[in-house]
Protein backbone atom coordinates (compact mmCIF):
# COMPACT_ATOMS: atom_id res chain seq x y z
CA UNK A 1 0.00 0.00 0.00
CA UNK A 2 2.79 2.42 0.93
CA UNK A 3 4.58 1.75 -2.36
CA UNK A 4 1.42 2.46 -4.33
CA UNK A 5 0.83 5.77 -2.54
CA UNK A 6 4.43 6.90 -3.00
CA UNK A 7 4.32 5.92 -6.68
CA UNK A 8 1.14 7.95 -7.15
CA UNK A 9 2.73 10.96 -5.44
CA UNK A 10 5.82 10.67 -7.63
CA UNK A 11 3.69 10.37 -10.77
CA UNK A 12 1.54 13.37 -9.75
CA UNK A 13 4.61 15.53 -9.14
CA UNK A 14 6.00 14.51 -12.55
CA UNK A 15 2.81 15.68 -14.30
CA UNK A 16 2.82 18.87 -12.23
CA UNK A 17 6.31 19.69 -13.46
CA UNK A 18 5.39 18.97 -17.07
CA UNK A 19 2.24 21.10 -16.95
CA UNK A 20 4.19 23.98 -15.37
CA UNK A 21 6.82 23.87 -18.11
CA UNK A 22 4.19 23.94 -20.86
CA UNK A 23 2.22 26.84 -19.39
CA UNK A 24 5.28 29.11 -19.24
CA UNK A 25 5.66 28.82 -23.00
CA UNK A 26 1.98 29.60 -23.67
CA UNK A 27 2.04 32.77 -21.56
CA UNK A 28 4.63 34.54 -23.74
CA UNK A 29 3.05 37.52 -25.52
CA UNK A 30 4.63 40.13 -27.79
CA UNK A 31 5.16 43.56 -26.26
CA UNK A 32 6.15 47.10 -27.24
CA UNK A 33 9.73 48.19 -26.77
CA UNK A 34 9.85 51.97 -27.32
CA UNK A 35 13.54 52.37 -26.44
CA UNK A 36 15.03 49.74 -28.76
CA UNK A 37 18.60 50.80 -29.66
CA UNK A 38 19.68 49.96 -33.20
CA UNK A 39 23.02 51.73 -32.82
CA UNK A 40 24.21 48.77 -30.72
CA UNK A 41 24.48 46.53 -33.80
CA UNK A 42 27.88 44.87 -33.93
CA UNK A 43 29.75 44.38 -37.18
CA UNK A 44 31.47 41.11 -36.25
CA UNK A 45 31.49 38.55 -39.05
CA UNK A 46 28.92 38.13 -41.76
CA UNK A 47 26.29 35.43 -41.64
CA UNK A 48 23.17 34.73 -43.62
CA UNK A 49 19.74 34.16 -42.05
CA UNK A 50 16.60 32.83 -43.67
CA UNK A 51 13.56 34.56 -42.23
CA UNK A 52 10.09 33.24 -43.04
CA UNK A 53 7.30 35.64 -42.12
CA UNK A 54 3.73 34.38 -42.28
CA UNK A 55 1.01 37.01 -42.47
CA UNK A 56 -2.27 36.23 -40.73
CA UNK A 57 -5.44 35.65 -42.73
CA UNK A 58 -7.10 38.34 -40.60
CA UNK A 59 -4.52 40.93 -41.74
CA UNK A 60 -5.52 43.37 -44.49
CA UNK A 61 -5.33 41.75 -47.94
CA UNK A 62 -2.27 43.90 -48.67
CA UNK A 63 -0.28 46.60 -46.91
CA UNK A 64 1.65 49.65 -48.06
CA UNK A 65 3.22 49.97 -44.61
CA UNK A 66 6.96 50.08 -44.15
CA UNK A 67 8.02 47.02 -42.14
CA UNK A 68 11.42 46.43 -40.58
CA UNK A 69 12.76 43.61 -38.44
CA UNK A 70 15.51 43.35 -35.84
CA UNK A 71 16.54 40.11 -34.13
CA UNK A 72 19.49 38.75 -32.24
CA UNK A 73 20.99 36.71 -29.45
CA UNK A 74 21.69 37.17 -25.74
CA UNK A 75 25.28 38.32 -26.43
CA UNK A 76 24.41 41.58 -28.17
CA UNK A 77 24.64 40.34 -31.75
CA UNK A 78 21.83 42.16 -33.58
CA UNK A 79 20.63 41.75 -37.14
CA UNK A 80 18.60 44.58 -38.64
CA UNK A 81 16.73 44.72 -41.94
CA UNK A 82 15.12 48.09 -42.62
CA UNK A 83 12.24 47.89 -45.10
CA UNK A 84 11.31 44.31 -45.87
CA UNK A 85 8.11 45.55 -47.51
CA UNK A 86 7.63 45.88 -51.26
CA UNK A 87 4.01 46.53 -52.32
CA UNK A 88 4.87 45.94 -56.00
CA UNK A 89 5.67 42.27 -55.22
CA UNK A 90 2.66 41.79 -52.93
CA UNK A 91 4.84 41.26 -49.87
CA UNK A 92 2.92 40.69 -46.63
CA UNK A 93 -0.37 39.84 -48.31
CA UNK A 94 -2.95 38.26 -45.99
CA UNK A 95 -2.73 34.44 -45.74
CA UNK A 96 0.76 34.30 -47.22
CA UNK A 97 4.37 33.59 -46.31
CA UNK A 98 7.37 35.58 -47.43
CA UNK A 99 10.97 34.37 -47.21
CA UNK A 100 13.90 36.77 -46.87
CA UNK A 101 17.62 36.16 -46.85
CA UNK A 102 19.11 38.67 -44.45
CA UNK A 103 22.83 39.15 -43.95
CA UNK A 104 24.21 40.48 -40.70
CA UNK A 105 26.62 39.84 -37.87
CA UNK A 106 27.02 36.23 -36.79
CA UNK A 107 24.82 35.43 -33.80
CA UNK A 108 24.36 32.46 -31.53
CA UNK A 109 20.88 31.23 -30.54
CA UNK A 110 18.34 33.82 -31.70
CA UNK A 111 16.19 34.76 -28.70
CA UNK A 112 14.51 38.03 -29.63
CA UNK A 113 12.68 39.44 -32.64
CA UNK A 114 11.00 42.81 -33.07
CA UNK A 115 9.05 44.36 -35.94
CA UNK A 116 8.69 48.06 -36.66
CA UNK A 117 5.71 49.19 -38.74
CA UNK A 118 5.04 52.62 -40.15
CA UNK A 119 2.06 53.42 -42.38
CA UNK A 120 -1.73 53.71 -42.61
CA UNK A 121 -2.82 50.16 -43.50
CA UNK A 122 -1.93 47.95 -40.55
CA UNK A 123 -0.41 44.50 -40.60
CA UNK A 124 -0.90 41.33 -38.55
CA UNK A 125 1.86 38.71 -38.72
CA UNK A 126 1.05 35.19 -37.60
CA UNK A 127 4.64 34.04 -37.05
CA UNK A 128 8.28 34.59 -37.92
CA UNK A 129 10.75 31.73 -38.26
CA UNK A 130 14.46 32.51 -38.20
CA UNK A 131 17.09 30.06 -39.42
CA UNK A 132 20.76 30.85 -38.75
CA UNK A 133 24.10 29.15 -39.12
CA UNK A 134 25.01 29.13 -35.40
CA UNK A 135 21.52 28.65 -33.97
CA UNK A 136 18.59 26.30 -34.04
CA UNK A 137 15.55 27.46 -35.95
CA UNK A 138 13.28 29.55 -33.77
CA UNK A 139 9.65 30.58 -34.24
CA UNK A 140 7.95 33.57 -32.65
CA UNK A 141 4.14 33.61 -32.74
CA UNK A 142 2.72 37.14 -32.95
CA UNK A 143 -0.95 36.65 -33.92
CA UNK A 144 -1.73 40.30 -33.23
CA UNK A 145 -1.57 43.58 -35.14
CA UNK A 146 1.76 45.40 -34.92
CA UNK A 147 1.25 48.90 -33.49
CA UNK A 148 2.61 51.78 -35.53
CA UNK A 149 5.81 53.68 -34.87
CA UNK A 150 7.20 51.37 -32.15
CA UNK A 151 9.30 48.22 -31.98
CA UNK A 152 7.01 45.33 -31.10
CA UNK A 153 7.89 41.69 -30.44
CA UNK A 154 9.58 39.23 -28.13
CA UNK A 155 12.66 39.11 -25.97
CA UNK A 156 13.06 35.59 -24.62
CA UNK A 157 16.80 35.88 -23.97
CA UNK A 158 16.55 36.01 -20.16
CA UNK A 159 13.50 33.78 -19.84
CA UNK A 160 14.99 31.22 -22.22
CA UNK A 161 18.11 30.93 -20.10
CA UNK A 162 16.23 30.71 -16.83
CA UNK A 163 13.35 28.58 -18.02
CA UNK A 164 15.56 26.01 -19.70
CA UNK A 165 17.33 25.30 -16.41
CA UNK A 166 14.45 25.83 -14.03
CA UNK A 167 12.15 22.93 -15.02
CA UNK A 168 15.03 20.43 -14.79
CA UNK A 169 15.91 21.70 -11.32
CA UNK A 170 12.27 21.69 -10.27
CA UNK A 171 11.83 18.15 -11.65
CA UNK A 172 14.87 17.01 -9.66
CA UNK A 173 13.43 18.54 -6.48
CA UNK A 174 10.09 16.75 -7.03
CA UNK A 175 11.87 13.43 -7.55
CA UNK A 176 13.83 13.92 -4.31
CA UNK A 177 10.60 14.91 -2.55
CA UNK A 178 8.88 11.78 -3.91
CA UNK A 179 11.68 9.52 -2.69
CA UNK A 180 11.63 11.13 0.75
CA UNK A 181 7.87 10.57 1.04
CA UNK A 182 8.30 7.01 -0.21
CA UNK A 183 11.01 6.33 2.37
CA UNK A 184 8.89 7.86 5.11
CA UNK A 185 5.86 5.75 4.17
CA UNK A 186 7.95 2.56 4.04
CA UNK A 187 9.19 3.23 7.58
CA UNK A 188 5.60 3.43 8.83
Amino acid sequence: MAIAVSSLLLLASFFLVLSGAQSSVLLQQPHALPSFNLSYIQKLGSCSYNVVITTSCSSPSYTRDQISIAFGDAYGNQIYAPRLDDPSTRTFEGCSSDTFEITGPCAYQICYAYFYRSGPDGWKPDSVQIYGYNSKAVTFYYRTFIPGETWYGFNLCNSAASSSGQPKYRFFMYVVYGFLISAFLNVL
